[in-house]
């Protein structure tokens, strides 16, 4: 039986209609129907209950779409294991990274070095949560992780020890707000009497709003906050927090020319600011030839510390 075959049962499953599905799998409509002929002999099964409109699945269908969904998306996953195979056997080493330390950091990282290290951001992780980062490192999904880390004690729930880190810098959560017509926030973490603030929020589960709200416990005057949208991306932060909703912590790279150009302002000052380091994370136990070396430099460099290379 042909991997095809399972994808036009998915393909005429999805759309009930022999000539929508053909379309779909770019075959035409006598093939196609030819096709799934084949596969219900294949399987001595009546899977498509063609007296109905649109068509639908008999029972036994339904059973064989499980099976289906279940043996294309295995395929897929092993094709995917398999290019990174190749890519880490060409020395390539694939990065998981949020989308924030993708733009704003990395780019200048890579740039200090005379001979950059071969990184291939897997861009499948910029909407992960952190825990998805660890679980993806210890499945060997990716070679190394680039991420925030809490710069003071903040309990994290993080399986991490398994893995090893090196601080490559520092990074600094600013709250910002739209200023008003006199320069000041429209949203005021100083102000008297505040009323709740509307806040556009990180992921209630990730470690930026952990962080956050560990440091806001510390402050004694910290005010109550109406959560208006929730994002794993800052970049969604930011771009609500420009139109005016509310104000939201972002990374100190991602705003500096928005602050420059008094596009942005602090919502407050300095003791609202959250610092973070700059980690990256590798799997102690797996060995990976353009990563060890990576890492042996990184062992007795200052860009261990935050400097570059």
């Amino acid at each position: 039986m042909e991997i095809r075959w399972l994808e036009d049962f998915i393909a005429l499953a999805r759309t009930r209609h022999f000539s929508r599905a053909a379309d779909e799998q770019n075959v035409t409509q006598p093939t196609f129907s030819r096709r799934i002929k084949l596969l219900e002999e294949e399987m001595g099964a009546t899977l498509i209950n063609r007296q109905t409109l649109p068509l639908s699945l008999t029972p036994e269908g339904e059973e064989f779409l499980t099976l289906c969904q279940d043996v294309t998306r295995r395929v897929a996953n092993t094709r995917q294991r398999l290019g990174h195979l190749a890519e880490s056997q060409a020395g390539k080493i694939r990065l998981a990274a949020p989308q924030s330390l993708l733009a704003n950091f990395l780019p200048e990282w890579l740039a200090g070095w005379s001979t950059p290290p071969p990184v291939k951001p897997y861009l499948r992780a910029t909407a992960w949560l952190v825990n998805d980062y660890f679980l993806a490192l210890g499945r060997d999904e990716c070679d190394l992780v680039l991420c925030y880390w809490p710069a003071n004690d903040c309990p994290l729930e993080c399986e991490t020890e398994a893995f090893e880190y090196r601080r490559l810098g520092q990074e600094r959560l600013i709250p910002v707000s739209l200023p008003e017509s006199d320069g000041r926030p429209r949203f005021d973490l100083e102000s008297p009497g505040r009323r709740s603030l509307p806040l556009i929020a990180y992921h209630p589960r990730g470690l930026i709003d952990t962080t956050i709200r560990h440091h806001l416990e510390a402050l004694s005057d910290a005010p109550t906050f109406s959560v208006l949208n929730e994002s794993i991306q800052s970049g969604n932060i930011r771009e609500l927090v420009g139109l005016g909703y509310g104000l939201g912590w972002l990374p100190q790279r991602s705003v500096a020319t928005a602050l420059a150009a008094g596009q942005l302002v602090p919502a407050g000052s300095e003791r609202w600011e959250v610092p973070l380091e700059i980690r990256l994370y590798r799997h102690r136990h797996v060995e990976h030839q353009a990563v060890d070396a990576l890492w042996q430099t990184l062992d007795g460099d200052p860009v261990a510390t935050g400097e570059k290379p």
